[in-house]
């Protein structure tokens, strides 16, 4: 590599850090200094590899590497992505790709599936919650970075890819043939409830959700023009676009916090209200989330709970409290960093504890009536995952307080979150009359 390559590679940093920490120019001059002394140990190593090592190198392969591994290094949700990848995140949100339908991390080195998304390729091959994926087309994915492993899996339409997991019940790994797809995200679902209840599911955040949820809602009040009640169910909800999470739980406040934000940079540190608005939601609610539930899915419990607008029926969230960023690079390129935490409007973090449900109720396939402890995975298993700013609780299957009346049928079809849903709006009623007696 030319000198002069690797100068403009340190100047172009060092600039950056410049800009980075705002502060007296005296911290600032430290500061550079030090940026300066690290700089050239990455330089050298850069001239090392470039003039000694066995073959000819890519210097950009190499260089992205290293930012890859500079991202990496800082938490679970930071990351590098190439020209290509960062083109198909932006159009993932608006909620259509290629690939297979599902969210990962890495988890103890090993990627990890969040959730399979609904109604995707992976989702009907019966890839679950938690299963490790050790191997893709034969590849081991140990050590492969989060990035690397969505490159992998996304493709051309109706080629397949080879996935093979482990998962907890199984004595030996599983593989699946699955057939890549267009993924279209349909982020709201809807229907009725024996005819006076409302149902709202929203699969993640995208960036029309909030208008296909108020659309939703508007059809289900044609329906039910005596609306008793509304399930709105984020169960494995990834999370997504915070501004589409803000403007659903508008929705439900006609005043007051929804959710702010804190962080080290002056614009990181936001505060987002709700508005008074003639078509807020009046009838009961409830929402039902799980260790699945997560990020803007989280803000959306929260701030209901928070507000005493709803009541919260499943499992303990997952508890991913940050808001990532992402810097566009002059290649294409993109970074996304952390940049700040969330808090409910009663100034409780999010992160690594997640939402406490009032009403704790495993999902159909988590085994509670059967005396089993139940794993979920969270935050608080990601390696580098920041701090909560209190000691996460319990998971639900240690709670003293678990809602398991459903004796007399153990069949795993029975949605046990959504029937304790129906039968908390059912009784609504009658505890606001016996309460008004009183």
């Amino acid at each position: 590599m030319h000198k002069k390559f690797l100068l403009s590679i340190v100047a172009a940093v060092v600039c950056s850090f410049m800009v980075l920490f705002d502060g007296s120019s005296l911290r600032l001059a430290a500061r550079t200094q030090e940026v300066y002394d690290y700089l050239k140990t990455f330089s050298d190593v850069l001239t090392i590899i470039q003039n000694s090592y066995v073959d000819e190198v890519d210097i950009k392969t190499v260089v992205y590497n290293a930012i890859k591994g500079m991202a990496s290094g800082l938490d679970p949700h930071s990351a590098f992505m190439p020209p290509d990848i960062y083109k198909e995140l932006q159009v993932e949100t608006k909620g259509s790709f290629g690939g297979i339908g599902i969210e990962i991390i890495v988890k103890d080195e090993v990627l990890t599936v969040v959730a399979p998304i609904e109604d995707t390729p992976a989702f009907q091959a019966g890839i679950k919650t938690g299963d490790k994926i050790i191997k893709i087309d034969d590849e081991p994915t140990k050590n492969m970075t989060l990035v690397d492993a969505v490159k992998k899996m996304r493709g051309k339409p109706g080629t397949p890819v080879k996935i093979t997991i482990v998962r907890e019940g199984l004595k030996e790994p599983k593989s699946f043939s699955i057939v890549r797809d267009i993924i279209k995200i349909r982020s709201v679902k809807y229907k009725t409830l024996e005819n006076t209840f409302g149902y709202i599911r929203i699969t993640q955040f995208q960036e029309n959700t909030a208008d296909d949820f108020r659309k939703a809602l508007k059809h289900i009040v044609t329906e039910l023009p005596q609306l008793r009640g509304l399930v709105l169910d984020m169960r494995n909800n990834p999370g997504g676009l915070l501004d589409q999470a803000v403007k659903v739980a508008d929705q439900f406040l006609d005043t007051g916090l929804i959710v702010y934000t804190e962080g080290r940079a002056e614009n990181q540190k936001m505060q987002f209200y709700a508005h008074q608005d003639n078509d807020t939601i009046t009838c009961p609610v409830v929402v039902l989330v799980n260790s699945g539930s997560a990020s803007a899915a989280e803000i959306v419990a929260g701030a209901l709970q928070d507000h005493d607008k709803a009541i919260l029926v499943g499992t303990q969230t997952f508890g991913k409290g940050t808001v990532q960023t992402i810097f566009p690079l002059s290649d294409g390129s993109g970074l996304r960093i952390t940049t700040a935490k969330y808090y409910t409007p009663r100034h409780r973090s999010i992160q690594e504890k997640g939402i406490t449900p009032d009403i704790v109720v495993e999902d159909g396939d988590g085994k509670a009536s059967s005396g089993k402890k139940v794993k979920h995975f969270r935050e608080k298993d990601l390696i580098n995952h920041f701090k909560g700013e209190e000691s996460a609780e319990p998971d639900n299957e240690t709670a003293d307080v678990q809602y398991e009346q459903h004796t007399g049928d153990k069949s795993e079809s029975i949605d046990r979150p959504l029937h304790t849903a129906l039968t908390v709006l059912k009784s609504w009623e009658v505890f606001k009359k016996s309460l008004g007696k009183q």
